[in-house]
């Protein structure tokens, strides 16, 4: 076993929730605060905070970018105002940020903790991303277990979303997860797990930081297997008796999704990659980071922009994409970088992403309904990604309370008020649909969501609530999301 580091609590510890030790805790992070001044590792007062898309720029007050968990509970001790924290910055609607905040930016705290691949388990900081996860896993020929489709998110991102990817049979990314250890807003150093804190565990993961610093993740690994991608086409009504048939349940399969191409959303084009004994036709064990992608990026803006776009795509550009069986390991296929999909925003522009979560009986009514919604509002869709989730309702904030299909849509808009505006109209339209039939929408992306909406797509959100008023009772961890949906 490979160990860089011991895990730590605020006494090597694991405490349950007692006010007693938060008192206890708090007090010891407070002593522990001047060791070492705030100016010695605080950012200059004020600085702007965005994510990819560029519509949310913030200002917050002060920025750290922490390398320990100590430099964490220091900075919540000296600090008395509110906390944001961020990493990857994919989100797309001020998810990691509010004005004046102090804002923890994790990129740096990004150390393997424990690394055991005999019992494939790691444990590492959690601004750590998948691709350097990646890293140092593959020599040992294992996978991460349930992650996003591109390999640049980070592993605490991931859970305060409680990501899924295209791993069939694997649900959200809560079903990887052994332990994970938690800063709270007093400076307690928190361990929770299935048996441990259980009640915190199935609160943190989803709750886009509204308890906490989420500060190390103990992973479970799979297999670094080898495999083959397969290709069908079908009407999109056939999908999900070809997805019952043919993919669910089935062990072969590992990744999986269907992608519809606008305008008429029509037919689906069914992606599985299965687990193969062939010869690899692709010897790089991960993709390379850093590449350019300036072909990859020049097809995604002719489909985008170019007159008869859609069909261009239909007619040439998925046939010769699809045209050959490419074998690969594992993680070649799930260390793909975001930046083949092209530069996300511009400064009149921006594609964006949204993602509606339906019970797999009302497949079919949903496509209809969303697809004369884009077709109304003249939606400028770029592709929908259905993948499939099994149910996984415990996370408080859960999106798949029962099975679901997921509907993940790839658009483009421009960056007028009158064009978000007109954004958040169909936007809201699109979650009546998910909401009518039992369903719900992702949480990760722009806050055109009524509080209503919100209340109904996530029931249990007055327990979460009810947690944050116990463990941060001076409501100092922020941002956009519980500023809009959160009772202040």
């Amino acid at each position: 076993m490979i160990e860089k580091s011991q895990p730590h609590t605020a006494s090597g510890a694991t405490y349950m929730l007692t006010r007693r030790h938060l008192l206890q805790v708090g007090m010891t992070g407070i002593a522990v605060s001047a060791l070492s001044p705030w100016s010695l590792w605080a950012a200059p007062q004020g600085a702007l905070v965005n994510d990819v898309t560029r519509l949310n720029p913030i200002w917050v007050n002060r920025l750290l970018a922490p390398r320990t968990t100590d430099e964490i509970r220091q900075a919540l001790a000296t600090w008395s105002g509110s906390v944001s924290i961020g990493a990857g910055r994919y989100s797309m609607g001020g998810q990691i940020a509010t004005e004046g905040s102090l804002h923890f930016d994790m990129r740096q705290f990004n150390q393997v903790i424990r690394y055991a691949p005999e019992n494939r388990v790691i444990r590492v900081q959690a601004g750590m991303s998948w691709r350097d996860l990646q890293s140092v896993i593959d020599v040992d020929d294992l996978s991460i277990k349930i992650m996003q489709s591109f390999a640049n998110f980070t592993v605490g991102g991931a859970l305060s979303v409680n990501a899924h990817g295209r791993y069939v049979g694997a649900g959200p990314v809560i079903n990887s997860v052994r332990a994970l250890q938690l800063v709270l807003a007093n400076g307690s150093v928190m361990e929770a797990s299935r048996t441990v804190n259980a009640d915190l565990f199935h609160a943190v993961i989803g709750s886009y930081g509204a308890l906490g610093v989420i500060t190390e993740v103990e992973l479970d690994l799979v297999s670094n297997v080898t495999m083959e991608r397969q290709v069908h086409h079908m009407p999109v009504a056939d999908y999900p008796f070809f997805f019952k048939d043919q993919i669910h349940g089935n062990e072969q399969a590992i990744l999986h999704n269907a992608d519809l191409a606008p305008p008429y959303f029509d037919q689906a084009t069914a992606i599985t990659w299965r687990i193969s004994e062939k010869e690899l036709t692709v010897a790089e064990r991960l993709v390379a980071p850093g590449q350019l992608y300036k072909f990859n990026q020049t097809l995604m803006w002719g489909v985008a922009k170019l007159p008869g776009g859609p069909l261009i795509r239909k007619d040439v550009i998925d046939p010769l994409r699809y045209l050959n069986h490419p074998v690969v390991r594992r993680n070649y296929e799930a260390s793909t970088d975001v930046a083949s999909l092209g530069p996300i925003a511009t400064r009149t522009s921006t594609y964006a992403l949204q993602e509606y979560f339906v019970p797999v009986a009302h497949f079919n009514t949903f496509v209809k309904n969303m697809t004369a919604i884009l077709q109304a509002h003249r939606v400028e869709a770029v592709n929908i990604s259905i993948r499939h989730s099994q149910s996984e309702p415990d996370s408080l904030l859960s999106w798949a309370r029962e099975e679901v299909f997921s509907f993940v849509l790839y658009y483009w808009q421009r960056v007028r008020v009158e064009d978000r505006e007109e954004v958040g109209v169909w936007t809201r339209k699109l979650i009546d649909a998910a909401l009518s039939l039992g369903g719900a929408y992702y949480l990760p992306y722009q806050l055109h969501a009524t509080r209503e909406q919100f209340s109904r797509a996530y029931p249990n959100a007055p327990r979460l609530f009810a947690l944050k008023a116990q463990l941060d009772p001076e409501k100092r961890f922020r941002n956009k999301l519980w500023d809009k949906y959160y009772a202040w």
